[in-house]
């Protein structure tokens, strides 16, 4: 197992537990006792948790992992979402995309899609235009010249790169999008889209509110679960795009509140 993959499941396993015991990390991970240890120092080094004798307990970010260690979970799941999401916006469209592993994957299938000829984010009409308050992504469309390219203001969050607080609202309140994609940590048929900060929350809110059609980016394993702060009600969400792993109880349950469920 690659240390990476390593690190991720360490830091699943303080999420859920809030502790951890070097020798039942080692046989849950099928490695050494060192090993596991040389990896604990390495992720308190990196301020993810916090070392004890004979282990580890969480440190405050290590609730919500960052996003270079979510985007190793569920990966191939996450690129055929991205794609089966991106298919839903026509060109020309004028689309919000939040952080998060799932929507970063959405923004690079928009980025790579060729725009009609002629398409220039400095003359004439663009292909896409994106607004967003993810710093990755901004980072990653900003060379895209079929791109329009719009970055809310705010204050960046280092778990998910999102920026957040009142300047994010500020911006939002002027916009009209035609699409908003959101990447959340669960949702739910009653208590809707959430996430686990609730300052990214109200920033993703704001996305959700501007936009004509909302479309959840969620892999299986967040359908039916509820996270801290709601993003938005299962009412606001027009399209639900998630795996084939997704229960068939749980897409009844979404489809039944007129949501369009897409499994892929």
């Amino acid at each position: 197992m690659a240390a990476h993959t390593r690190w991720t499941r360490l830091l699943e396993i303080l999420s859920d537990q809030g502790h951890l015991d070097v020798l039942d990390a080692a046989e849950r991970l099928g490695c050494s006792a060192a090993t596991v240890r040389r990896d604990l120092d390495e992720l308190a080094r990196q301020n993810l948790l916090t070392r004890t004798r004979g282990g580890a307990v969480v440190s405050t970010v290590a609730y919500d992992l960052p996003l270079r260690y979510k985007a190793a979970r569920k990966a191939d799941e996450k690129q055929r979402i991205a794609r089966a999401a991106a298919e839903l916006i026509p060109a020309g469209s004028t689309v919000g995309i939040n952080g998060g592993t799932t929507a970063s994957e959405v923004a690079r299938e928009l980025a790579v899609r060729p725009g009609p000829e002629g398409a220039s984010g400095s003359g004439g009409h663009p292909a896409l235009t994106v607004v967003t308050n993810a710093i990755n992504i901004a980072n990653e469309l900003a060379v895209r010249p079929h791109v329009k390219l719009v970055l809310t203001g705010g204050v960046a969050r280092p778990n998910s790169y999102e920026l957040v607080g009142p300047l994010v609202d500020s911006v939002l309140r002027t916009l009209a999008l035609d699409y908003t994609v959101l990447g959340v940590d669960a949702v739910h048929p009653r208590f809707g889209a959430a996430t686990h900060d609730e300052a990214e929350a109200g920033a993703n809110r704001a996305l959700a509110e501007c936009a004509g059609t909302v479309v959840v980016v969620a892999d299986s394993s967040k359908l039916g679960r509820r996270a801290f702060a709601q993003v938005c009600e299962s009412t606001a969400v027009s399209v639900l795009v998630t795996d084939r792993g997704a229960p068939d109880e749980a897409v009844e349950e979404f489809t039944a509140l007129g949501i369009d469920v897409r499994r892929v």
